[in-house]
């Protein structure tokens, strides 16, 4: 069985990398219960968009109820940290300030 590679994490927590692109972790201050409650309401609508292919108003409300899920957990909308850092969510990492970083090799 081939074994996952973790994902590649920004040094300041903010992304994941994937396939070269930065995307938007989830906010690290949401209490624990909340998370949770979020993460079941995202996989709840992801298996809504999955079951409603086909009917276009039942495909329509379950992605709402994913980008709400998603920005309730602060993967879309505004950014989480307040340091007044832009948002590169879905950027190219090498188009980044994290270029240098990311080109780097890991040991």
């Amino acid at each position: 069985m081939a074994s996952q590679r973790p994902f590649l994490e920004t040094p300041d927590g903010r992304y994941i990398v994937v396939r070269g692109r930065l995307w938007r972790r989830t906010n690290p201050n949401l209490p624990e219960g909340e998370r949770k409650r979020l993460v079941r309401e995202l996989m709840a609508a992801r298996r809504a968009v999955k079951d409603a292919v086909g009917n276009d108003e039942r495909l329509r409300e379950a992605r709402k109820a994913v980008d709400a899920a998603k920005i309730g957990l602060g993967e879309r909308g505004p950014a989480w940290w307040t340091d007044g850092s832009p948002d590169l969510n879905r950027q190219m990492a090498r188009s980044t300030p994290y270029a240098n970083w990311f080109e780097r090799p890991t040991e």
